[in-house]
């Protein structure tokens, strides 16, 4: 039996009555029929035909494991007991990759796996970020009081800032925003420096960066407020503190529009998931090019438009090694 929630109205349950029972058809096999019920009821039904990790608060739940398989150039899900050739297998609960719509496949090296077009989203939809009822629960990601903002979400030094920078101290504990499991733990040298990613029961993902130390493993499942690693100012960093950003199918979204952090308050409990949020990005994406003036460098205009070199060499038909001319136009994006 598969249970999906009707946008934000997760609390609302449709009732379930069993018919009478046939001769000879057996007690698991018995015909349901949706009516108005009351919760109980239905959660006892749910303790012996789901899997769904959403009631795990509440219903004392068997889960199988399954073998998540990974390759650099694709990806593969096997399902339990079955063998194939692979390059790492991450031992995880299945749902992580099957249930909700939201997700369909796993990834622990890259950020966004989804390659989502944002030109292409047309539907909206509501989120539910939190309800203890069904073990989803919220914490802040740091424990400061107050929370001070270093750097907003937003354009910043010519290129964007997709996240929210919150002061912090080299050691400072980081903790899991939301109920989920690790799906990327890694490091970049020119950017995150030791980061997560934390895939949700909610629908999002949450990424933190320029960690000091990394505590948990990937194929962890955490609660909010589990503790993740320890904040610092490791890759593409100026001083301690903790880049913390929300996603939605691999796409970034301000945090504040969810938090209010001096408050260390979730401003809101549903959140509308719609082409406006990611406005910034359809922005970013769009074809750019820029003129080279003296001085320029393939790894200067890089880091400029925030795009790797290689894309720049793949974009243009040039190599690492070509000689760049003043007045050149270069497509970066």
């Amino acid at each position: 039996m598969s249970i999906g929630f009707i946008e934000a109205n997760a609390q609302v349950f449709p009732k379930i009555i069993k018919k009478n029972s046939q001769t000879g058809v057996p007690t698991e096999r018995r015909n349901i029929e949706l009516r108005q019920f009351d919760q109980e009821a239905y959660l006892r039904t749910l303790s012996t035909q789901t899997d769904s990790i959403l009631f795990q608060s509440e219903v004392n739940l068997a889960r199988m494991q399954s073998i998540i398989s990974e390759d650099p150039l694709g990806f593969i899900w096997a399902p339990t007991n079955q063998l194939i050739q692979i390059s790492e297998q991450v031992q995880i609960d299945s749902i992580w990759v099957t249930a909700f719509e939201h997700y369909s496949n796993w990834d622990s090296k890259k950020v966004d796996i989804y390659n989502l077009d944002i030109r292409n989203f047309q539907d909206s939809l509501s989120l539910r970020l939190y309800d203890p009822r069904f073990g989803m629960n919220w914490q802040m990601p740091v424990d400061w009081d107050p929370i001070e903002v270093n750097s907003r979400f937003g354009p910043r030094w010519g290129r964007m800032h997709y996240g929210t920078d919150l002061d912090l101290n080299t050691g400072d504990l980081v903790f899991s925003g939301f109920d989920g499991i690790v799906r990327v733990r890694s490091y970049d040298r020119y950017g995150y420096g030791y980061f997560y990613v934390v895939r949700h029961k909610n629908g999002l993902e949450t990424v933190y960066g320029h960690l000091s130390k990394q505590i948990a493993q990937v194929g962890d499942e955490v609660k909010a407020g589990d503790l993740l690693g320890r904040g610092g100012s490791t890759g593409r960093s100026t001083g301690a503190h903790l880049h913390y950003e929300l996603r939605y199918k691999g796409l970034p979204f301000d945090p504040e529009l969810v938090y209010d952090f001096e408050k260390k308050e979730l401003t809101k409990q549903d959140l509308l998931i719609s082409k406006e949020l990611f406005g910034h990005v359809a922005k970013a994406r769009e074809a750019a090019y820029h003129r080279v003036k003296r001085g320029d460098t393939l790894g200067s205009i890089a880091r400029r438009y925030g795009v790797p070199i290689n894309q720049i060499t793949r974009l243009n038909g040039i190599s690492t090694r070509t000689i760049l001319r003043i007045g050149q136009n270069l497509r970066v994006k």
